[in-house]
């Protein structure tokens, strides 16, 4: 077990008291970065990339040697797992990822089956070289695509609007979609748990499209997969579940096993801790269109979160979904400036009160 120079992050996820609120930003690593888009013109794709372990791990650590991040990601795709499956994975710009094969049918469900692992070797040596660059400088992050997630990207053969093809699945076939799940929980638990072997500190799920569902699909065809690969995951590591657009089954959410949940901008940051900070570590939620404004703007919209997040333990600062490519860099360092300074400040205060040293805001000493 590397000893981390800062382990800040993992100290949240469990719950324990930090000397300032952690920060790391989804998407942290890529498009919005200029020393990133020449990395990728060099190597030719984005799966150039992401099947270089070295070029991979350099990627991951870009963002490190701008900001003072509290973790890195490692750099990789939701979508590696499909691919492995053999449907055919390719990235075609300004249309997002396309899958040569798709899974819609009776026939391609049935001969479904979770892909040899060693189809993903670069994706675990990718985790090896990245931890060992990193130095035990922060923790590092593993992560996959949910169940249900990867279900839209096989089904439709690509992102979509409104996912038509997996909705009318799970009303016509949900047998046929319950097998897709099924079979995704398990290579990607398998998955996971291999990335954690590879030396991630922290297991992440994206649920990218949970929000598309009706409350009882989302619980049968998202959640219960979920909590199927939780299970399957090494006790000893922390694990963060991000689910977009799923507010109104927050309750049911928090119950899935994680160590942390991760809230799109539309959950109430606060209510949320409110209600369920006793049980389980929250990460968010800043609207990433935000880092688009001025970086007066942003440092009050850090504030305001931070406020509503409270002074219980385990609390993460993230956006809400992914930094947009617009994003400014500079944005970003005021971002985790100001929320480093956030609580910096806030402890300062609360030390000059308790030695009798501050005055109040109305004069009474």
């Amino acid at each position: 077990m590397t000893v981390l120079a800062n382990d800040t992050f993992l100290r949240a996820l469990r719950r324990e008291p930090t000397s300032h609120v952690p920060v790391w930003l989804m998407r942290q690593a890529g498009r919005y970065l200029p020393e990133y888009a020449k990395l990728r013109a060099r190597a030719g794709s984005f799966m150039a990339l992401a099947k270089n372990p070295e070029l991979a791990a350099e990627i991951a650590l870009q963002p490190l040697a701008r900001f003072a991040l509290d973790a890195a990601i490692l750099f990789s795709d939701i979508l590696t797992i499909p691919d492995a499956m053999g449907l055919g994975l390719s990235f075609t710009e300004g249309e997002g990822p396309r899958f040569a094969r798709t899974t819609v049918d009776e026939r391609t469900i049935a001969a479904l089956s979770a892909p040899d692992l060693e189809e993903l070797r670069y994706v675990f040596d990718a985790v090896r070289t990245t931890k060992h660059a990193l130095a035990g400088r922060v923790p590092l992050i593993g992560f996959a695509g949910s169940p249900f997630t990867l279900a839209c990207y096989m089904v439709e053969g690509g992102a979509s609007a409104d996912f038509a093809n997996v909705r009318t699945m799970a009303f016509a076939r949900p047998d046929l979609l319950d097998r897709i799940v099924r079979i995704n929980a398990v290579a990607v638990a398998d998955y996971l748990a291999e990335q954690a072997r590879a030396g991630a500190d922290v297991l992440m799920l994206f649920d990218t499209w949970a929000g598309m569902l009706s409350p009882a699909a989302y619980r049968r065809f998202s959640l219960a997969p979920i909590g199927s690969v939780l299970e399957r995951l090494p006790r000893d590591v922390r694990t963060i579940v991000f689910a977009k657009g799923v507010a109104a089954s927050l309750p049911a959410l928090v119950t899935c096993g994680a160590s942390c949940i991760g809230v799109d901008w539309t959950v109430d940051l606060g209510d949320a801790r409110r209600q369920y900070g006793d049980r389980v570590a929250f990460q968010g939620n800043l609207d990433p269109l935000a880092l688009l404004a001025n970086p007066e703007s942003i440092r009050r919209a850090v504030a305001d979160m931070i406020a509503a997040a409270g002074e219980q333990p385990g609390y993460v600062f993230n956006v809400g979904h992914g930094l947009v490519p617009s994003t400014p860099p500079d944005h970003v360092a005021a971002l985790v400036d100001a929320v480093h300074g956030a609580r910096s400040s806030r402890v300062e205060a609360t030390c000059s009160e308790r030695s009798g040293t501050a005055a109040t805001v109305d004069g009474r000493g």
